[in-house]
């Protein structure tokens, strides 16, 4: 793949035209999640991407109806500036935690988010309970139930945090807990302010298919990440790569419907992440070790999934490019992205 083909199909230019700048679209109905702008929230860290009002304007810019960023601690005026920001605009605003930990200081910093998230006008705040992909973190059987208890755990410190916050903690499918381990999780835990974070292309990786996944976890969702996902074979498995939306293996519309069903207010956020592809080495040994119950046939069908869907070429990897090209790339994956949503009345209500 030469640099001007990647150019080419990293910026979905032949499915989804990119919107000018000037001309931002108005009819998504999706929201922005920061992480879709990883490579330039890095690039401008100084000059303050991620800084909430200032993405809030940004991703208004880009035509999102919502935006999910890190709201750390502010109280006072700077949580009055996001509130005021987010209503002059129409976005909606919602956060990103990390879990309380066990100490007593940790769990002051996690009310403190969680008060600022309200402060803020958010009503949601996404969090994760595994900061790593199962399959690559843990290296016996035991180290799984042991994950499994610690996050019950965790989830039993936050819940009454949240409750008294009145803000919902939506725990993100994160290549962590297969679909019916999440529900399982969740059941136990039993509380109308602890839900899901649904992400659309997550489990692919834990081998689950995707659309039963939505349709599982969908009764619990509270936020959710958009995205589609690009598959190619590899010597141990598969890789994957989220690509603009319509551009992928993803039934979007199914799973559009499901979680509409289960949940009419959810919102759904835009996560496209450029970057290179991610291993999913499913036939090693070291991929089985705490996914040893899952059966055989889920196997089957996911690397059939990658031998039907894959496309002629490699996916792209964004590291072959230089800053500036990444950062083209970048945008153009978002544009494309909010257009085909539009194009195809994908989150028409």
């Amino acid at each position: 793949m030469t640099r001007r083909d990647f150019l080419v199909a990293g910026a979905g230019t032949a499915a989804a035209p990119a919107l000018a700048a000037d001309d931002p679209p108005t009819a998504a109905s999706m929201g922005l999640l920061l992480y879709s702008y990883g490579i330039r929230a890095k690039a401008e860290k100084d000059r303050g991407f991620a800084d909430p009002v200032r993405f809030l304007e940004f991703a208004h810019s880009r035509g999102a109806n919502a935006v999910q960023v890190p709201l750390g601690t502010r109280a006072g005026d700077a949580a009055a500036d996001v509130r005021r920001a987010a209503d002059k605009l129409g976005v909606a605003v919602e956060g990103i935690v990390n879990p309380p930990g066990e100490g007593k200081t940790d769990q002051e910093r996690f009310a403190a988010e969680l008060a600022a998230a309200k402060a803020c006008g958010a009503e949601v705040v996404r969090t994760v309970l595994l900061n790593g992909r199962r399959y690559e973190v843990f290296d016996k059987p035991a180290d799984y139930p042991a994950f499994a208890k610690r996050a019950e755990a965790t989830l039993r410190r936050a819940e009454p945090v949240a409750r008294a916050a009145k803000v919902v903690l939506a725990v993100e499918n994160h290549k962590d807990f297969r679909a019916d381990e999440q529900v399982d999780l969740l059941k136990a835990i039993g509380s109308e302010w602890v839900g899901v974070c649904v992400d659309t292309g997550n489990n692919l990786a834990l081998l689950d298919d995707p659309v039963e996944t939505v349709k599982v976890l969908a009764p619990f969702a509270r936020t959710v990440h958009l995205k589609d996902i690009g598959l190619e074979e590899s010597p141990d498995g598969f890789r994957m790569a989220e690509v603009p939306l319509g551009q992928g293996c993803l039934d979007l519309p199914a799973m559009v419907k499901a979680l509409r069903q289960a949940n009419l207010q959810v919102r759904f956020q835009l996560e496209m992440i450029t970057r290179d592809p991610l291993s999913i080495p499913c036939l090693t040994e070291k991929y089985w070790t705490t996914l040893g119950r899952v059966p055989g046939r889920d196997l089957a069908r996911s690397l059939a999934r990658v031998r039907a869907t894959a496309g002629p070429k490699p996916l792209p990897r964004i590291t072959k490019l230089s800053p500036t090209e990444q950062l083209a790339v970048e945008d153009h994956h978002v544009r494309a992205s909010f257009s085909h949503a539009i194009q195809a009345n994908l989150l028409a209500a």
